[in-house]
């Protein structure tokens, strides 16, 4: 930049209008911002002043007792004031030393005229100053926009736009991502490159976040801090553009528009990126089809499909999953519908490798097959997988909650195996836990199948006939007795075995009456017999229930 967007106190004082002021105490601030200028002489100034004002007075408020006058500079400290300039002649012809000294331990500036001045003089010399600022640094940014976006329609090359970012701000920048290169302009050390991996990992990348504040801090070393600003695309953050900055060092206003700016080109650069790799899933769409219609040889050959490397020693673990795009607006048109499809599609594969996980896609209609894979470098690495995942399909979800109206992603992984040639069975798995999810009250946050207990069971049972016969014969007339006579018959046997025959229980987990409660088990009673809570008779109810839940929310 031309370096004309920040206008100091020590500027101030180099102004014709002030060659009579003088600086009488917090020379120490003397680098603060002026931001604006105020002629205030009322004594509560908290709302009426904001961060860098000056503030001019001719001391009328100094007449008054030592507690007022305190209370006075408090709030131009606590608003973050630039500055007061004070004129004797008029009310006052000295400033009282606890004012003084209240200004230097808060190097507060205090400048002093000591014959009268004309204020407005002083307000029309500087507002025309800060508005020609304002204006040659509005004129810095939109020149350093055209230039991006010369940059960013020329290629595709991330580095170019972080040169140009350092030709304005003649610092250090650096790029941190978690899905492509770090990159570093000029070139550094390689132990430096280690400590920004390590910081970007272990404190920016978490605190980084699309619904925070644009611009955030993080302090290197003693002497030098970052200010990054992150790299948002759909409303993830998947990288961030750094500025190397003095630790104690003042933040500029240009600087953070041109880091603004960059961290906007660079997530237009994500994403194009992204899009272009479109292409590579037309061989992941072969893959998984071939892997589903079992046409593939043999391990090797799957594996080399794939691009895993050949294992000396170990294996790997593979994950099949399937997401499930629901669009709960029928009125959506096929164009918006595919949009918002190829859009999911790109978060997937950017939340892909920023949890360092290999996958292969397959899209066809609504559903997307995913395929993943691990090393198992320990025994605890299908946790870890699972762990992960659940990460990614959060990720999907709070993108689809926050930016795609009318839009819900259902999602399920089938069991982790150590042989492609077995994903068909694992993509079985995965649509059943997406059924029993959708259709069971109490699974609604199941991902993995092997979180399905007895409904694993339930799934492999053939639904026609032997399945619905099974329910019809344990519980059909009780089904059918609700349906004519409403008396939550069903509901109370349910509630009646969860809570181990327990009356009091029941009644209270049902909100009825005890009386209530007795007339219903009568009833059911009457109609399954005396036995039905002896053990054989009671598993075989638990079982109808389960399948019969899982029947009606299937149908």
């Amino acid at each position: 930049m031309n370096g004309k967007d920040t206008f100091t106190i020590a500027d101030l004082l180099k102004r014709p209008v002030f060659q009579r002021a003088v600086l009488v105490a917090g020379i120490q601030g003397v680098q603060r911002t002026v931001g604006w200028v105020h002629v205030l002489e009322i004594t509560h100034v908290s709302p009426f002043v904001s961060r860098h004002d000056l503030i001019l007075s001719t001391g009328l408020w100094m007449k008054r007792d030592e507690k007022e006058r305190i209370e006075y500079m408090e709030q131009l400290i606590r608003q973050g004031a630039a500055g007061l300039c004070v004129e004797f002649g008029t009310t006052i012809d000295t400033i009282p030393e606890e004012i003084l000294s209240l200004a230097n331990a808060h190097q507060l500036p205090i400048i002093v005229f000591e014959q009268p001045v004309r204020f407005v003089e002083i307000t029309q010399d500087i507002h025309s100053l800060l508005i020609n600022r304002h204006h040659l640094l509005l004129q810095d940014l939109e020149s350093f926009s055209r230039k991006l976006q010369t940059e960013t329609l020329r290629s595709s090359d991330m580095t170019a736009i972080l040169r140009l970012l350092q030709e304005y701000v003649s610092r250090q920048v650096v790029y941190m991502s978690t899905i492509d290169g770090n990159r570093f302009v000029p070139s550094i050390h390689a132990r430096l490159a280690e400590r920004l991996e390590q910081l970007y990992s272990q404190e920016v990348e978490g605190a980084l976040g699309s619904d925070r504040e644009a611009h955030s801090v993080f302090r290197l070393n003693e002497h030098t801090s970052i200010l990054f600003s992150p790299v948002v695309c759909f409303g993830q953050v998947f990288s961030a553009v750094g500025i190397f900055i003095q630790a104690d060092e003042t933040l500029k206003e240009s600087m953070s528009l041109l880091l603004d700016h960059t961290s906007r080109a660079a997530a237009t650069l994500v994403l194009r990126t992204q899009f272009l790799e479109e292409r590579t899933l037309r061989n992941q769409n072969e893959l998984i089809q071939d892997l589903l219609h079992r046409r593939i040889a043999n391990e090797e050959q799957a594996q080399s499909r794939m691009g895993l490397r050949l294992l000396t020693k170990g294996q790997y673990w593979f994950t099949a999953g399937m997401i499930e795009v629901e669009h709960l607006r029928k009125d959506i048109s096929q164009v918006r519908r595919e949009a918002v499809h190829q859009d999911l599609l790109v978060l997937l594969r950017s939340l892909l490798k920023k949890l360092n996980l290999h996958g292969q896609i397959m899209a066809k209609g609504n559903q997307v097959y995913l395929l993943c894979t691990r090393e198992a470098l320990t025994p605890k690495s299908i946790v870890h997988i699972r762990e992960v995942l659940a990460q990614l399909i959060q990720g999907m979800r709070n993108y689809a909650e926050k930016q795609l109206e009318g839009v819900r992603i259902h999602a399920g992984f089938g069991r982790s195996r150590s042989r492609a040639l077995e994903a068909n069975q694992g993509f079985e798995e995965a649509y059943q836990v997406i059924e029993i999810a959708r259709s069971v009250k109490g699974k609604r946050n199941v991902l993995f199948y092997e979180q399905l207990g007895i409904y694993q069971l339930l799934k492999a049972i053939p639904r026609n006939p032997f399945l619905t016969m099974f329910v019809e014969d344990h519980i059909g007339e009780l089904i059918a007795y609700d349906l004519e006579h409403h008396m939550q018959l069903m509901d109370t046997l349910e509630m009646y075995l969860n809570c181990s025959g327990s009356k009091q229980d029941t009644a209270d987990r049902l909100f009825i009456h005890r009386q209530t409660l007795y007339n219903r088990l009568s009833k059911i009673q009457e109609i399954l017999g005396e036995g039905y809570m002896e053990a054989d008779k009671r598993r075989c109810l638990e079982m109808a229930l389960l399948a019969h839940r899982m029947l009606q929310g299937e149908s």
